[in-house]
């Protein structure tokens, strides 16, 4: 079952072990954000597109993109916060963005704690399905606004406008090349999932997503 509540990491001898969602539309740069910050070689299930798939994969914006991820990309990241009596490990699943792998969703949500949705904002709307997905099932989420190149720069609060966000959403600035700003927003959320364990849900979450 997804969650109601952000549950405890998993404390094994070393480290204390978390599994965390890179997701959001096609193309956004979830496969990139991974391979940037992962200190293991990633796993990647990256396909090639082929004409067969032109009519849905709609490669506008993102005319030199070649592959997709069919499955999903894996990676991890181990914090040391000055606070923490244990090393953090972050488990990494990259979701697939289109949304006919929407049952993929399902099943990687299961025993996460949160995620991070890039956002482009060349194809903003392509950033709906995931957010929508989060937000039904109450799994917490910050929004990463990937800078691509070329790419208008918006504020902030002006994509969280767009994508009509809740306030308590974090919209951080996330360029998927940058280990940094990838682990800045890492950190952003887990801060974002501790604050939401500390005070009580406004409405129940909900809890349809069962375990086979």
């Amino acid at each position: 079952m997804i969650p109601t509540s952000p549950p405890a990491a998993h404390v094994g001898g070393a480290s204390a072990v978390l599994k965390i969602l890179i997701s959001g539309g096609f193309g956004v740069g979830k496969t990139t954000a991974v391979g940037s910050i992962s200190e293991i070689e990633p796993l990647s299930t990256e396909e090639v597109l082929t004409e067969a798939s032109a009519p849905i994969d709609s490669l506008q914006g993102v005319e030199a993109k070649a592959t997709t991820t069919v499955a999903f990309d894996f990676g991890r990241i181990t914090f040391a916060p000055p606070d923490v009596p244990v090393p953090v490990e972050l488990l990494l699943f990259g979701t697939p963005g289109q949304e006919r792998f929407a049952d993929l969703w399902y099943d990687l949500a299961r025993g996460t704690v949160g995620a991070v949705v890039l956002a482009d904002t060349r194809r903003l709307e392509d950033s709906f399905p995931a957010v929508g997905f989060f937000e039904h099932y109450g799994l917490p989420f910050v929004l990463g606004v990937n800078p691509w190149d070329g790419a208008f720069r918006y504020h902030p609060e002006d994509v969280r406008r767009a994508l009509d966000l809740d306030p308590h959403v974090p919209v951080v600035i996330c360029d998927a090349r940058k280990p940094d700003m990838v682990a800045g927003a890492l950190i952003t959320l887990i801060d974002h999932v501790v604050d939401l364990a500390a005070s009580p849900p406004a409405h129940p979450t909900a809890t349809a997503l069962l375990d086979a």
